[in-house]
Formats: C-alpha cells, structure tokens, sequence
C-alpha cells in the first residue's frame, strides 16, 4: 500500500484536493483534525497542553483555540512547545489508522508534513501550490481573520518556493487550471504503482 501526502501552505486548498481523492474512494487522514482531537480528547495531550500555557487554555474541558492561537502564533517559542505536545499524538494516530487500511493507497493531509517529520514515513508527497493573494484571501474568508493574521501564520510555515520544492508532484490550485484533471491523472499513477509493487 502506498502512502502519499499532501501538503501545501495555509489557503492552498488542500481540502479541496483531498476531498476529490475521497470521491475516488481513497481514504484520507487529516492531521490538522487529529491534531485538534487530540487536542480536546487524549487526557495526556490536555495535561501537558494546561502545564504549559495555563488553565485557561481549557473552558469547561473543550480547547480555546484563540486564546491558545493568540499565545503561539505570535512567539516561535510556545509554538514549538505546542508542535512538541501535539505531533506526536497526531502522527501516532495516523500510524493506527494506516494499520487498518486497506486500499491500493492512502493519503495523509497536513500542513506541517515536513516540520513535523512526519513525510519520512511516506512514499511521495503532494504539494498544493496558489498564488500567495490567493491563499490570503481564501484564509481571510474561511477562518474569518485579517489579513496580517493570515500573514503571521504563514510566517511560522516553510517558505512555499522551498516546501513545493521538497514535494515530488505538485497540483496548481489557481482557480485558472482545472484541479480534478490533475488529481485523476495522479490517481491513476499511483493505482498503476501500488498494483506493480503487490
């Protein structure tokens, strides 16, 4: 079985993508997801995560994601602790699940492939590439922040040019080249190996 991931900056479109590779009927792992799971339900993440950044990190057991977002995205330092506390978790979830899956091949979604280690377990990686006003605007919209927060985030990232560099195939997400032509033709690739190394 294959593993692939996928990987893009902030307002890439990597949920776009993914979920065309579900339509295909390839299971797909999202690590931002497991993250915040882990994050609200693993009793050891919330007991490092309170020892940390403080009770208030927690109203009535559930994460307060701006009061801990106000507290990282600003300092390189706490978002470090923070990736130290939750990585680990999420990529050991993802083990667990790959375990139990059983198609021609997988996909692992996450923005942080690459700091978090977690593409040496994989066979190829996919880059999500946009246009830098694109990702911006598409960020603004969807998690209902400005614009020099959007900005901020993307600063604590790898630099797009060097991620996309680091990815062995790259799907253009610019609203002027068709995605799913790009996704059909990678699927294929991938069925066609998978069914040459069983």
């Amino acid at each position: 079985m294959l593993k692939i991931g996928i990987t893009g900056g902030i307002g890439s479109g990597k949920s776009v993508v993914s979920k065309i590779f579900e339509t295909l009927c390839i299971p797909v792992f999202d690590a931002d997801s497991a993250a915040k799971k882990a994050m609200n339900e693993n009793e050891a993440v919330k007991k490092s995560l309170q020892e940390q950044f403080g009770p208030d990190i927690y109203t009535n057991g559930i994460l307060n994601r701006k009061y801990l977002a106000n507290i990282v995205f600003n300092n390189k330092g706490q978002l470090e602790k923070l990736n130290a506390i939750v990585h680990p978790a999420a990529i050991e979830m993802g083990l667990q699940w790959a375990a139990k899956q059983t198609s021609p091949y997988i996909i692992k979604e996450a923005a942080l492939l690459f700091e978090a280690g977690s593409a040496l377990n994989l066979d190829y990686v996919i880059g999500i590439a946009a246009p830098q006003h694109l990702r911006i605007q598409r960020a603004m919209q969807r998690d209902d922040i400005s614009r020099e927060e959007v900005l901020a985030r993307m600063d604590k990232q790898i630099d797009e040019n060097i991620k996309m560099r680091l990815c062995d195939f790259i799907i253009v997400n610019d609203e002027q080249q068709l995605v799913i032509p790009q996704v059909l033709s990678l699927h294929e690739q991938f069925i066609h190996e998978a069914k040459s190394r069983s």
